[in-house]
């Protein structure tokens, strides 16, 4: 094992190298509101996405350290992924818990984080985030205002929360080249707690009608792409389950006018990496894994690598040929993460495996994982 970790420690210190290195190099700016790609209107755009950002104890302690000892830094857990994430034109992460505020912050079970983290996905690159989670009522309405609040001052958009009605029934739209994304996202339950009273549209619960008319919706207003975010799915397992399977079956067969009404599906929860797969033309994410997260214990009560594993999803989106086609994916990718819990850093596997790191067997364990439902077949291939 020491070997092992010098030499991820290595890997990491010519990822980081690499990561500030692109710092400096505006033309990498991703495409979102304020810094749009000169190359999208003659290429398209490409949209990467990524799992969940769960910052247990362990996580805010190692931000705080990160910081020197004065604020929290989450800045260089992500470091790692930043040329990947800040090279896209547009950049979606998924903020699973709310922050608190004044340094009452907390891990599991009831979350807390430090609002520095809105900060840092900025940093790296994120245009957006979806936030409607298992935890977004760890806090009630107060926990939601915070992290939108945050969010707004990072210039990181959002979708899935709201703090005012208005909010909740305006689609979160982001202009990337010459196309309007719209940024959809809900989750299954809030872990039993109600919503704050007189405000049912806190959070976005899944509902099949309800995603497909708000899709549609956004259709309506003049969105170009629709991409629904689903915080679903069984906690630990490997495989969609019979929920996830059904809803991606009916949500990508949801047509108007003979287009779909939903572009791309990308999912959270499950902790752990789930396969990717193209279900009547439209690709799904069943489950991206957790991007940032804690050492954590599966139901059996064993300590699960598998919760530090995780998926970047890269999708390059070309213009229709015709008026009234939807746009294209003409390139689905994958590019697969390791958070290193002793290091307190989001690995690119394939980029640590090129620096000499031995994490040959994680890298491939993800991959089987995530074409495990046929996606090769489809043209899903592994990137960089």
């Amino acid at each position: 094992m020491i070997a092992r970790r010098s030499q991820v420690a290595l890997a990491l210190t010519a990822l980081l190298a690499a990561g500030a290195a692109c710092q400096g190099q505006d033309h990498e700016r991703p495409a979102g509101p304020g810094h749009p790609a000169p190359s999208a209107a003659a290429r398209g755009f490409t949209l990467v996405a990524s799992g969940d950002v769960l910052p247990h104890s362990s996580i805010i302690d190692r931000a705080r350290f990160d910081a020197g000892g004065t604020g929290y830094d989450f800045r260089p857990m992500l470091a790692g992924v930043k040329p990947v994430v800040s090279r896209a034109d547009v950049a979606l992460c998924h903020m699973e818990t709310v922050y608190g505020a004044n340094g009452d912050y907390t891990g599991y079970p009831t979350f807390k984080s430090p609002p520095e983290v809105a900060g840092a996905l900025a940093a790296t690159g994120y245009d957006g985030c979806s936030t409607a989670s298992n935890h977004s009522l760890d806090d009630g309405a107060g926990g939601i205002g915070r992290t939108l609040d945050a969010l707004d001052r990072a210039g990181v958009r959002h979708a899935g929360s709201a703090r005012t009605e208005a909010e909740a029934r305006t689609a979160t739209v982001l202009r990337v080249g010459p196309a309007e994304v719209a940024h959809l996202a809900y989750t299954y339950d809030t872990n039993g707690l109600p919503l704050p009273q007189g405000q049912p549209w806190a959070v976005n619960l899944i509902d099949e009608a309800r995603i497909v008319a708000d899709a549609r919706a956004a259709r309506e207003a003049g969105a170009d792409v629709v991409v629904v975010s689903l915080h679903w799915g069984t906690e630990w397992q490997d495989d969609p389950d019979e929920r996830q399977l059904s809803l991606a079956e009916s949500l990508t067969a949801a047509r108007t006018g003979g287009r779909p009404d939903i572009d791309l599906i990308l999912g959270t929860h499950a902790h752990v990496p789930q396969a990717y797969e193209k279900v009547n033309g439209t690709w799904v994410v069943y489950g991206m894994g957790d991007q940032i997260a804690g050492g954590m214990f599966n139901h059996q009560g064993v300590r699960d690598p598998r919760a530090n594993q995780s998926t970047l999803g890269r999708f390059t989106f070309a213009p229709p040929a015709r008026a009234g086609e939807r746009w294209r994916v003409t390139r689905a990718e994958f590019v697969p993460q390791w958070f290193d819990v002793d290091a307190g850093r989001v690995v690119n596997l394939n980029e640590a495996l090129a620096s000499g790191a031995d994490v040959r067997a994680v890298r491939d364990r993800i991959r089987q994982v995530v074409l495990s439902r046929g996606a090769a077949k489809d043209g899903l291939t592994m990137g960089r």
